[in-house]
């Protein structure tokens, strides 16, 4: 994989959130994995799986459970905050690492704003940023949900998209590896991440990534459309 040519360990990771709005929901589940080269293969060496408690006197939207599976009583059980980003921060490894996520501008706010309250957000300045789903814009036509690209890529019978992060975060680093084999050029998305034009950048942007509008009609990669760092 050629991101692991320029990086020493790739962490891939996904939310499961309370809602849509960052700084007001919260993150119940959060999974990861670390992906390093190991005798010239690249593996996965470590998986990271938390449910996370909710802040007291909040409930659940019966309409998360519905979509995640996640019930209340199973956050009752998961573990504090702050346990899970000191846990996180362990993932990271050391040497220089890219973290990707499908959708990682949704993803990265959520996680920014739990280390922020929680933890340490200064984790979070050394390592570079992948987005796959800018990606796979790219690369295929409408629809771009990470459903679209586990079929687009024939990996049906090998990870499933079920709400749940970690199999999200499983069929993510599969995704990546299908993108890396049909066309090398990943590296040049790292810290570069598309937003629909209608819409515009949803929220805080992240202050060493660069955006770009992003048609759904594709074409030009995003990489030649967007602004040169200065």
């Amino acid at each position: 994989m050629e991101l692991l040519e320029a990086y020493d360990t790739l962490v891939v990771l996904d939310t499961e959130t309370s809602g849509l709005r960052f700084e007001a929901d919260e993150i119940i589940e959060l999974a990861a994995a670390a992906l390093r080269r190991v005798d010239g293969a690249v593996e996965v060496t470590a998986r990271y799986d938390r449910l996370i408690r909710l802040s007291p006197g909040r409930r659940l939207d019966p309409r998360i459970t519905q979509l995640t599976g996640i019930s209340q009583a199973d956050l009752e059980e998961g573990v504090s905050k702050e346990e899970a980003c000191r846990d996180f921060a362990q993932l990271l490894g050391q040497g220089r690492t890219l973290i990707a996520a499908y959708n990682a501008h949704f993803d990265m706010s959520f996680l920014y704003h739990l280390l922020r309250r929680h933890g340490d957000p200064g984790i979070l300045r050394e390592p570079d940023f992948l987005d796959a789903m800018s990606i796979y814009k790219d690369r295929r036509p409408y629809p771009h949900k990470l459903r679209d690209a586990i079929i687009a890529y024939a990996l049906e019978g090998t990870v499933v998209n079920s709400h749940r992060a970690i199999d999200d975060v499983l069929a993510t680093v599969e995704v990546l590896r299908a993108m890396d084999a049909e066309k090398p050029d990943l590296l040049r998305y790292v810290n570069l991440f598309g937003y629909n034009p209608k819409y515009g950048v949803q929220g805080r942007r992240i202050g060493s990534v660069r955006y770009a509008a992003q048609p759904l009609e594709g074409g030009v990669p995003l990489y030649e459309r967007a602004p040169q760092p200065v």
